[in-house]
């Protein structure tokens, strides 16, 4: 959102300026609540129109108060996004995001955020990864902080073995995605094999817009084979890289695919080999990314 801040208006008390300060935390919040770009913005965007009909000096806390705004419509929104993946075509991934390679939070522990409730979910993104304390906590939620520290413990327990980070070098994670693109699109099924886990898994998400396989592929053999079978499109129709770049806290790359459209891979790599890959072809999921897109976006 541009800066809208009136000509000689206080920064401090002026609710434009006020709002645009928020605004990148509250994006990023509302991401890691939804999953979706779109509805993270459309969710601030109408935070911003609540805002504006208050007045900031009757706000002990203007930050805590548009948390409280913008997770309470994120929690409302969750009936509506739940409804949407009853009825989504595949695998379901979250929107790719391009991220700093230090991201706090990896696109494996978003899937493993999906898993638990939207409150679950607000206790624990609110408390363990944005640092609000349990009293502020259980006010947004409308539960105690008792409650509220519950919730984020059960949370917490349920996603630590997904929040394990392997180390991975930038610089090593970047040279790993470039292989796998090479090797990928030139058919050299041996060299993809010696890149690859021996229980790797790929996860592709086309939202039922573009082809790509529906459920995940498990094992090295048969992720070879599935990648055999892309080669000859590959080589008959062409793919295009765009960047190396780091997508939701993992390697990998953005691509244009032969229909004109991007597609984003995301590489989770432990002891230098692949051991999960997740592909999103959805266009969708892909409007916010731009060709030219190498920089971290600030979601």
């Amino acid at each position: 959102m541009a800066e809208t801040r009136r000509i000689g208006s206080d920064p401090m008390t002026d609710p434009a300026h006020i709002f645009d300060s928020a605004r990148p935390g509250l994006v990023k919040l509302a991401y890691r609540m939804l999953g979706s770009v779109a509805d993270a913005e459309d969710v601030v965007q109408t935070a911003f129109l609540r805002w504006q009909a208050v007045d900031p000096a009757s706000v002990q806390s203007p930050p805590a108060y548009l948390r409280r705004i913008v997770t309470r419509l994120c929690l409302d929104l969750h009936r509506t996004t739940a409804r949407r993946r009853e009825v989504y075509l595949g695998e379901w991934l979250p929107d790719p995001v391009v991220t700093d390679p230090s991201e706090d939070i990896t696109l494996m522990l978003m899937l493993a955020l999906e898993r638990l409730s939207p409150l679950e979910r607000a206790a624990f993104l609110l408390h363990d990864v944005f640092g609000v304390p349990f009293d502020e906590v259980s006010g947004i939620i409308d539960r105690t902080p008792a409650a509220a520290r519950q919730l984020a413990a059960r949370a917490r327990q349920n996603v630590q073995q997904d929040n394990a980070r392997f180390s991975v070098d930038a610089t090593r994670g970047q040279q790993i995605a470039a292989a796998f693109f090479a090797a990928s699109r030139a058919g050299d099924m041996g060299a993809l094999r010696r890149l690859l886990a021996e229980d790797i898994s790929l996860h592709a998400d086309g939202g039922g817009q573009r082809p790509t396989v529906i459920q995940p592929v498990l094992g090295r053999d048969a992720v070879v084979q599935a990648h055999a079978g892309f080669a000859d499109h590959f080589r008959d129709n062409g793919s295009t890289l765009i960047a190396l770049t780091h997508i939701n806290g993992l390697p990998g790359c953005i691509s244009r695919e032969s229909d004109g459209q991007l597609q984003t891979t995301a590489l989770e790599i432990e002891n230098g080999l692949i051991r999960a890959i997740y592909v999103t072809r959805n266009p969708d999921k892909l409007r916010h990314l731009k060709a030219s897109d190498a920089m971290p976006m600030r979601h």
